[in-house]
Order: C-alpha cells, then sequence, then structure tokens
C-alpha cells in the first residue's frame, strides 16, 4: 500500500470454514476485516482473529470504494439481500462462492428483488484464483491472492 492510500477492508459475509480461515490470514496482508453474519446463533465460539470485528447487518460494515465483499456461503437465504445491499453501495469489488460451471442461486435472488442484469454481472463467481482449491484453506488462499493480485493491479488469473 503506497502512501495516503486508504487500506483495503475486507467484508466477509457470512461465518463458515472458509470465512475463519480467510480472518486467519489477512491481518498480515494489508486488510482490515469485518464479519457480517445475520444470525449470531452460528457463531458458536468461533474463535476470532486479530483485528477484525463483528457485526450483524452489512450496513454496519461501513462499505465505500475501498471495500471488498466475498460471500462465503451460496445456501444462506440471506444471499440475495446481502448481494444487493454490497452492489447499491460504492464497493470496489463484490464476490461469492460457487461452481463456474452452472448459474449461482445468487442470480435468481437477484432478479426476485428487481436488480439489473448489468448489477448482477458485477457479481464475480467464483473468487479467487483459478487454483483448483478444495479446502477452506485454499479457498482462503485463492481469494487473497485475487484480490491481492486485484489490489495490485495484476491479472492474477482468474480465468476458469
Amino acid at each position: 500500500m503506497g502512501d495516503g492510500e486508504q487500506p483495503r477492508r475486507l467484508v466477509v459475509v457470512f461465518e463458515s470454514p472458509v470465512a475463519e480461515a480467510i480472518l486467519r490470514l489477512t491481518p498480515d496482508l494489508g486488510f482490515q476485516t469485518v464479519l457480517v453474519e445475520p444470525d449470531a446463533t452460528r457463531l458458536g465460539g468461533t474463535p476470532r482473529a486479530r483485528g477484525d470485528r463483528f457485526v450483524t447487518e452489512l450496513a454496519a460494515a461501513n462499505l465505500d470504494e475501498n471495500t471488498d465483499v466475498v460471500l462465503t456461503d451460496h445456501n444462506r437465504g440471506e444471499i440475495g439481500v446481502v448481494l444487493k445491499q454490497a452492489l447499491a453501495a460504492p464497493t470496489r469489488y463484490v464476490g461469492i462462492m460457487g461452481n463456474p460451471k452452472k448459474e449461482g442461486p445468487h442470480v435468481a435472488a437477484l432478479r426476485s428483488l428487481g436488480v439489473a442484469d448489468e448489477q448482477i454481472a458485477r457479481v464475480h463467481r467464483p473468487i479467487g484464483l483459478n487454483i483448483r482449491a478444495r479446502t477452506p484453506a485454499e479457498i482462503a488462499v485463492a481469494t487473497l491472492a485475487g484480490l491481492i493480485a486485484d489490489r495490485n493491479e495484476r491479472p492474477g488469473g482468474f480465468d476458469f
């Protein structure tokens, strides 16, 4: 990060093994992190990484042009509402985990909320670099490597 540059904020939405891995790695990579989990009962004693914080609503994460938003679960009922909020804010990057070979449930969820196709196209899916990541830790590394490549204005190997 250069002098005078704002630190990148990474908002990780939904508690999951991938979210835990991302939150463990981010402090050393120059991201300020926020975990958004609408259902606090899902936290169940999850260890908190250094420097991250927890909120129950996306709006409380203070989204701005230096914010990347990553959803770490594509099977939650809240994905449409959360993505619509992320797309309406001046976020820099919005992504959701998922298999690139089939349309994600976020597309129908966003369409049902009246979100235009141009906005839906802003949602990156899958997230991260194409390294054939399988485990939560590998997915976290691929995701963070992709965000670092973007932060450094490098292509990073996103093609699938």
